[in-house]
C-alpha cells in the first residue's frame, strides 16, 4: 500500500492523474458516485473510462468495464499493462481505497486470461492511500473463465 499517489512510480502517478480526470466526466445522476478509470496498454497508450449511470440501473456500466471494452474494441491484440482507479461520492469524501465490483473483477480476469498476463491494479478513494494488486486473480482467486465452458 502506498501512503499517497505521490509514492507511486512516475509512470503509475501519471495513470493515476488521467483516472482522475476521467472520474471528473463520469455520468452518475443516481448514485453520485464518480469513477474514473485508466489503463495502459503495452504500447504506452493510457485508455480511459468513467462509470455510465442510466434510469434503467442494470443498463449503466462502471467505469472500469467503460475502458477494458473500449481497449478491447479498439486495440483487440494489445496487452494491458496496468490499470489505475479512482472513486469517490459528490455526497461525500472518501479517502478509503475503493476496488473493482464483483462484475469488473470477473471481466478484468477474462483479460488476463485472454492476453496471459497479469494486469497491475491501482485503485484509491478521491485521495489518500492507494492500494496495488499485482494480479486480478489477487482480487479474485479462484476465478471462472473460458476453461470451464
Amino acid at each position: 500500500m502506498f501512503e499517497s499517489v505521490s509514492e507511486l512510480p512516475i509512470s503509475i502517478q501519471k495513470l493515476m492523474n488521467k483516472a482522475h480526470q476521467a472520474r471528473k466526466k463520469a455520468y452518475a445522476p443516481y448514485s453520485f458516485f464518480n469513477v474514473g478509470a485508466a489503463l495502459q496498454l503495452e504500447t504506452g497508450e493510457i485508455i480511459t473510462g468513467n462509470n455510465q449511470e442510466n434510469a434503467a440501473y442494470p443498463s449503466g456500466l462502471c467505469a472500469e468495464r467503460v475502458a477494458i471494452f473500449h481497449a478491447g474494441s479498439v486495440h483487440p491484440t494489445m496487452t494491458v499493462i496496468s490499470m489505475a482507479l479512482t472513486a469517490g461520492s459528490v455526497k461525500k469524501e472518501n479517502t478509503t481505497p475503493i476496488p473493482p465490483c464483483g462484475a469488473c473483477r470477473q471481466v478484468l480476469a477474462e483479460y488476463e486470461v485472454k492476453q496471459d498476463q497479469p494486469i497491475e491494479i491501482y485503485f484509491m478513494g478521491e485521495s489518500g492511500k492507494v492500494v496495488k494488486s499485482k494480479s486480478v486473480k489477487d482480487l479474485l482467486p479462484l476465478i471462472f473463465d473460458s476453461s470451464y465452458l
